[in-house]
């Protein structure tokens, strides 16, 4: 068996596996991929159940995948490099640049341009998305983390999935509110009616978005500062909408407006450096911000 082996103890009874995994080195789903592949082992025996409960002081061995050539390809396309030493990069991604490739979007993505700019990245488990940490909308521009090495991957992974690390969004949404601050904790989940839209569900996933006003006359609406606890699929696209205030230039959760694209950045990302423990804080300046002649 070819890949890395990693031995892990279950810290608490009641967790499930593939939310233990998580916590440790990769994404959730990532996580549900190995289990279903018989990646995983717990006390000796494999198991295949994502949703398996454990006890604490459980024995996990994780087989993680040797990386596969995915065969993309090296695009000189501009990018904004905020921060980047040895080992992780902080990149300043533009409105209209998709992540990773995908259907539709073969090649001509971020994924694509830190492949001719970075010496090296990541490739957790094969993944077609190297060095992605976390991922941003296509049409939401700011801070996305990458790293250059699978151990920084793992550690900056863990931290977003033990909610240690901290994201703020800057967005214009419409309408005025009474309040200066506030805060949404409304599950969200596949949408029932639209597969490809989110939505609030009593069954969906715990979601938590904290807002406050910054400017409350900005475009015929409100500029927010947004930071999400979680880390949801369209979060705060969808929670904007459900109290009312969508994000302006929303096509799928808002309405028809003048503003020239989705009004929403990934203004700041904190976190721990892996390696020196360092706290650091990244910021990317809002675009919709320094230039108003949209207004």
């Amino acid at each position: 068996m070819s890949g890395d082996v990693m031995t892990i103890t279950a810290p608490a009874d009641g967790e499930r596996l593939d939310v233990c995994l998580s916590r440790q080195f990769v994404s959730r789903s990532q996580a549900a991929r190995l289990i279903r592949e018989g990646q995983v082992w717990v006390n000796g025996q494999a198991e295949r159940k994502p949703g398996y409960i454990l006890s604490a002081g459980d024995t996990l061995l994780v087989h993680v995948p040797p990386v596969k050539d995915t065969g993309l390809i090296a695009q000189d396309i501009p990018i904004d490099i905020l921060y980047e030493d040895e080992y992780l990069a902080v990149i300043n991604k533009p409105a209209g640049l998709v992540v990773h490739p995908g259907a539709g979007n073969p090649d001509g993505t971020l994924v694509n341009a830190l492949l001719s700019r970075l010496s090296s990245l990541s490739g957790i488990g094969g993944e077609l998305r190297p060095g992605i940490v976390h991922r941003l909308d296509k049409d939401t521009s700011g801070v996305i983390l990458v790293a250059k090495d699978d151990e920084t991957h793992q550690a900056l992974s863990a931290q977003l999935a033990n909610r240690e690390m901290n994201k703020h969004y800057h967005a214009v949404v419409e309408g005025r509110f009474r309040e200066d601050s506030g805060r949404i904790e409304a599950p969200i989940g596949r949408s029932a009616k639209d597969r490809k839209k989110m939505a609030i569900r009593p069954d969906g996933r715990y979601a938590l978005t904290e807002w406050t006003v910054l400017k409350p006359d900005f475009h015929h609406g409100t500029l927010l500062d947004v930071h999400i606890v979680t880390g949801r699929t369209h979060q705060i696209r969808v929670h904007m909408a459900s109290i009312g205030h969508p994000v302006l230039g929303d096509p799928i959760y808002g309405h028809a407006s003048s503003a020239p694209r989705l009004m929403l950045h990934a203004y700041s990302v904190q976190f721990t450096h892996p390696r020196t423990r360092e706290r650091l804080t990244v910021t990317a300046p809002c675009p919709f911000e320094e230039d108003t002649s949209w207004i």
